[in-house]
Formats: C-alpha cells, structure tokens, sequence
C-alpha cells in the first residue's frame, strides 16, 4: 500500500515505529520504573504514588496473586475500579504475575457485570466496595476463587485515608451494604504479598495482556483480545505521534496529563500509558461527571496534556471556572471516544488558545488508529492521519477500495489490531477480511493527502426516501445553537419514506423552542436532513467515557412513536 499520508506527518513523527522495542509491557514497566523511580507517577484525592513505589507496591500486589491466591500465569483478574491509585497498582501487579486483565466498568447492572465475569473466565476480581453490592449480586456461576474489596482512602496514607473512608461511608452515604464471604481486603492483599516473595514472569510478546470488552451498544458485549504486541506497539505509535510536542522531549518527567476518563476504558488506558512511558504524572480524576470538582482538581495542577470526549469538553466549557484556568502549559488536548462538534472544538480554542485535536480508535485496536498532526493551526472535522505503521483502506461492500473522496467503510490493518474476540471464532471472522483487514464498522473517507473523515456508523445510519443521512452531521449543525447544550439525532420509522430524522436536545437556553431549532437546521440542512421532530429532555444516555448512546434513544423513540 502508497502511505501518501507519512507526506503530512509533522517533522520528527517517523514513518514506521519499532514495535519490537520492548518485550512486553512488563518490560516497559521495568525500565520506565527505574528510569523515574523518583518522580511522581499518579496523583489521586491529594496523595502521590512514586515511580518507585508503583514498583514496590504492584510486585506485592503480583506476589498476592502468585504465592497467595496461586493464580497461574495466563489466569485472568477482572478489575471493577474507578479512578483511584488502587488502580495502576493492581493492573500492573496482574500483568506482573502474567495474567490477563479484565478491565470492568463499576457502574455495571449485576447482569452485565456477570457476563463479564462468567464470559471471561475471571477467577479474581478487584471491586471498589461502593460498588460491591452489585458484585455480591453477580457471583453465582462465575469462576471467582478470590475477592479484593478496596476503600476509596485505601492507599491515601493513614489521615487522609481515614478522612477519605470515613465521609465515603458516613458523610456521603456511597457504600451501600454487602456482603461477601471470604472476600478480603486490598490492604490486607499487599501485606499479605509483601510477605511472600514475588518471582517475575516470562511473558512472551503474543501473550494476552488485556482482555477490553466492547461496550455493547450494538449486541452482547465482547472481550477484544489484545496482547502485550499490540498495546507496546500502539504506545510506541502514540508516543511517537506526541513526543515532537511533548515537554518531556527536551526534559524528560515534566508531562502532566489529567486522566479524566475512566482507566477501564481503553481510550484513557493507552493515553495514560503514553504519558506513563515518558515519565510523566497522571492526575487520576475518580468522579469526572463532578465538573465542579474535576475545575477545582485542574486548578491545583500546571497541566500539558487533558484528554476527553466531546461531551466532557462541552460540560467544561459551561463551567463559568473553567476559563479561569492556567492553559500555559498546555500542549495536548486530545478527544476520542465519538465525533468532536465543530462548535465546541471552537470554542475550545477561544477558551484555551489551543487546538483541540481529535483521534479515533477502537477496543479492537488497542485503540488508537488515526490522530490529527498536533500542530494544525485549528480543528478540521477529520480524524486525521493513520498512525505509524497503520494502512487505512476505505473499501465498498464488495471489498474494493474506493476513490479519494467516496463513502466506504474503513478498514484497518496494523500491529495494534487484536488477535479476535475471546472465544467467539465466527464473530471474529466476521470482521476481518481475507486480507486480515479490520472491518470497523464506521463509514469515511480519505481525501488525496490521507485525512480520514467519519461520516458514521453504518448501523447508526438514516436511510429517507433512499438517501443516506449521517447523524454526525445532523448532532454538528443542531449543537452549533447557542441555545443547545447537548444532542442526540435517530431515525425514526415513516410509512412514506422510511425513515425521518428526530432529534433529542438537552437545552442551554430554557426558552429554546423546537420551531428555532427546525429554522436553524434549514439554514444549513438540505431538506430531506432537517429533523422533522424535536424533543427536549434532561440528559441524554450515555456510556462511561460520555458517548451518547444512539441505541437507547432510537429505542426510547420507538416506544414513544408507538405511544401516540
């Protein structure tokens, strides 16, 4: 394949990446552990964690597993945690002991939570005790042997982690009652795995490292397969996309990012690993939709890098502090996860003076695929340029790439790709291509220097009277309003022309009226696009990183259509 992408690559951003450069990500710990051993790692409800006490810290934790719950290397430990230190400690205390991380969303329902488990064959789990009513309600018939129950205030230090517990549990009322035998706690863990001795592990690059469920938006969720090759290589294509921007390029240790998506999330997972592998400082934020509190976190810190969905950027935005910020040192706004509006990247750059860049990835690539260059002067609507080592093709239903320009599906090739869904041979077929091309699912193109465009995804697609909308398109013009906050568009069933397009609205202004918003769609819409209703609510559904769930309001709007 013609790269002519690598032609826009900005200055120092190589064409190809050494995949190979580190073992495994045990291996990239090591060296990075020593390499930093005394600067700050994480930052968390005001207490740090070293380089070198990760170090001391997950080798407990990994001799726990090992000696302890005697857990095999290639076993799997399922983690159910938000953001808090607890976390790096027991995910690289698992890769450690050669097993498989289960990254599991805490807000999971008990059924979800269960296929999870069961699915994956996970026989121990660390769960955040305010959470672990639903855990106890999950347990019967999954291959759980092991327990690890742990307090928001468990690695804060003695006073603040006695403050921290004590108004999770009386003052805050976030523990709900539970009960689970056997379990033990996190603390409990490391002394008890401090007492052993931990013997490293062999691990081979085509070991699995994580197992990262998709979120199961379209169907029953799956655990994409990704090996320790595949996330060293997406972190050696992510770090070599940065590194010409970074701070730490010239003085190595000096990056701040704030990690305010969850770390279960893949998106966040390899961002945070990124900025790991070049020394930098983590500020784990445990409670993003707290955009009071996380303003207040990022006031406390001279940050370079922020990453985000668009929903989160907006919410920032409309905090009146925000703009109160220190941006000076600000080099990396990165959003991910779904489409960046227009009108809010822009305002983005007014607020911060920086360019908000947008990237695009999935779990099954370990995530990232594409990234904006970090010195284009202002947002593009593209997700940019495939990374290092990454061939994009845009292919037609039969297969065939199509012109520069033309609607396909992408199709994705690169060391990053997964090894298949766990356990599901035929779904795994379904979406490779007999050249081993990754079928994404999403509609782009990719214009003649190699920037791709989303324009959907195909199941999210509006088909009216046989023309295609796009969704995308629809949410960008309609959150362009000074009037909307937040947006949501679906089809929704028409006995003339298939279907028409509604949108839901989360509203700025209390005065905005359904007839403005079908006026303002007109000045931009052709006609067959602009939304035939309106609806106004509270919030919108969403996932854990804040991407809006087309699926459960296409749902919502079935069952009020079928209501009238």
């Amino acid at each position: 394949m013609n790269r002519v992408w690598t032609n826009a690559y900005p200055e120092g951003v190589p064409p190809e990446i050494d995949a190979s450069a580190y073992h495994s990500l045990n291996a990239l710990f090591d060296r990075t552990a020593a390499q930093y051993a005394d600067r700050t790692a994480f930052f968390s409800l005001g207490a740090t964690l070293t380089y070198a006490e990760l170090d001391k810290l997950s080798a407990q934790f990994a001799s726990y597993l090992q000696n302890v719950v005697r857990l095999h290397p290639g076993a799997r430990v399922a983690l159910m945690l938000p953001n808090l230190l607890q976390y790096p400690v027991a995910m690289f205390g698992i890769l450690r002991a050669g097993c498989i991380v289960v990254n599991c969303n805490p807000l999971y329902t008990a059924h979800e939570l269960h296929h999870q488990l069961k699915d994956s064959g996970a026989e121990a789990i660390v769960a955040f005790e305010n959470r672990a009513f639903i855990l106890q309600d999950a347990l019967e018939g999954t291959d759980l042997r092991s327990i690890i129950v742990t307090q928001a205030g468990d690695l804060l230090g003695f006073a603040r982690g006695t403050a921290v517990n004590f108004a999770m549990r009386m003052l805050k009322r976030a523990v709900p009652a539970w009960h689970i035998a056997g379990a033990t706690t996190f603390q409990a863990a490391l002394k008890e795995g401090a007492a052993e001795k931990f013997v490293p592990v062999d691990i081979e690059p085509e070991d699995i490292a994580f197992l990262q469920y998709t979120g199961g938006t379209t169907g029953v969720p799956k655990g994409a397969i990704l090996t320790h090759f595949n996330m060293v290589a997406n972190l050696q294509q992510c770090h070599s996309w940065l590194a010409p921007f970074l701070h730490g390029d010239k003085d190595p240790g000096q990056e701040i990012v704030i990690t305010a998506l969850p770390l279960y999330h893949v998106f966040a997972l390899t961002a945070s690993f990124t900025f790991f592998k070049a020394g930098g400082q983590n500020v784990l934020v445990a409670d993003p939709r707290n955009i009071r509190g996380l303003v207040a976190e990022m006031r406390q810190h001279k940050f370079t890098a922020f990453t985000g969905v668009n929903t989160l950027f907006n919410a920032l935005l409309n905090n009146p502090d925000f703009a109160k910020l220190d941006f000076s040192r600000l080099t990396v706004s990165l959003g991910g996860g779904m489409a960046i509006h227009r009108a809010v990247a822009e305002r983005w750059k007014q607020v911060t003076g920086h360019t908000l860049i947008e990237a695009y990835g999935l779990s099954e690539t370990s995530p990232a695929v594409t990234g904006n260059p970090l010195d284009i002067a202002a947002f593009n609507g593209s997700i940019g340029l495939p990374l290092p080592s990454t061939d994009v093709a845009i292919r037609d239903e039969a297969g065939a790439e199509v012109a520069p320009g033309e609607v396909g599906e992408l199709c994705v090739h690169g060391p990053q790709v997964m090894q298949g869904y766990w356990h599901k041979p035929e779904e795994t077929a379904l979406v490779f291509t007999p050249d081993r091309y990754l079928r994404t699912g999403d509609l782009a193109t990719m214009d003649e220097s190699g920037f791709v465009r989303i324009v959907d995804r195909r199941k999210d697609m509006i088909i009216s009277s046989g023309f295609n909308i796009y969704p995308n398109e629809v949410e960008d013009v309609v959150a362009m309003h000074p009037g909307v906050l937040e947006v949501g568009a679906v089809g929704v069933p028409d006995p003339v022309v298939g279907e028409t397009v509604r949108i839901v609205v989360v509203r700025k202004d209390p005065a905005l009226t359904a007839a403005d918003l079908i006026s303002h769609c007109r000045r931009f819409l052709t006609g067959y696009k602009v939304p035939r209703t309106v609806e106004f609510a509270e919030s919108l559904p969403k996932n854990a990183i804040g991407k809006i769930l087309r699926r459960e309001l296409r749902v919502a709007t079935q069952k009020e259509s079928a209501s009238f």
